[in-house]
Order: structure tokens, then sequence, then C-alpha cells
């Protein structure tokens, strides 16, 4: 049994696959590139990533809202995952807000460099102290 730091991670590499895929214009399934990162169905790392792409456009919105200075398509492919994987989990879904920002600033931890870790917890912070949760 995978814990879900895990599926975080697995969400985070299905989505990065999926960013890349699609700047070559070529097609692509998600269910197969998630079905690549992760041998069992998991309804968690599908609604993560399924989740993040069916709410692209408010996830980027509300992302460059609070990106002081930049837009998240200014963000290597890895921190833009992180970014609006995050950002769906905390707005979208029932988890704990304080366990998604843990969660996914740990993550980037592993993945980015300390100035964009700190940018995603920063707007994940921001996020959590707004209005803008849509989900919840």
């Amino acid at each position: 049994m995978r814990t879900r730091s895990e599926l975080r991670e697995i969400a985070m590499k299905s989505l990065y696959q999926i960013l890349v895929i699609r700047k070559t214009n070529l097609e692509y399934s998600v269910d197969e590139i998630i079905k690549e990162n992760i041998e069992e169905e998991n309804e968690f790392v599908n609604e993560l990533v399924k989740g993040s792409l069916d709410k692209e456009k408010e996830i980027v919105d509300l992302s460059n809202k609070y990106l002081d200075g930049w837009t998240i398509d200014r963000l290597n492919l890895v921190d833009q995952a992180i970014l609006m994987l995050s950002v769906y989990e905390l707005t979208y879904t029932e988890t704990p807000s304080i366990v998604v920002i843990n969660e996914w600033v740990e993550l980037s931890k592993k993945y980015s460099d300390d100035a964009v870790t700190k940018m995603i917890n920063a707007v994940l912070d921001s996020i959590y102290h707004s209005e803008d949760k849509y989900g919840k």
C-alpha cells in the first residue's frame, strides 16, 4: 500500500509527462500515462491528475493571481505540475489545507530549488487565507 505522499509524487510525474507531451502536439491518453506511472488503479491519483486538467483554467488563473510578478507558464514543467496539483487539491478536495500545503511543499523541496519552493508555499498560503477555495 502506497502512502498519500507517494501517490502525490506519482500524480506529479503523470501530470509532468502530460505537460511535456502537450508541447510536442502528440496525441496522448491521460489514463495510459497514469497507468505507466502506477500499476494498480488509484482513485486519488486519478482525481488529482484529471481534476487538475479539468480545472486547469481556474487553477492557472488562481495561481497567477498570487504569483507575485510571475505567471505559471514561466515556471518549468515540473514546477507547473506541482503547482497545478497542489492548487487543485487545496481548492477542490476535502483534504485538510495544512496537510495539502505541507505535502506539496515537501515534494517541491525534492524537485525544485529553494526559490520556487518558497514561491509555491506562498501561493498555497495565500489561497488558504483567501476566499478563493472554489470547491471547499
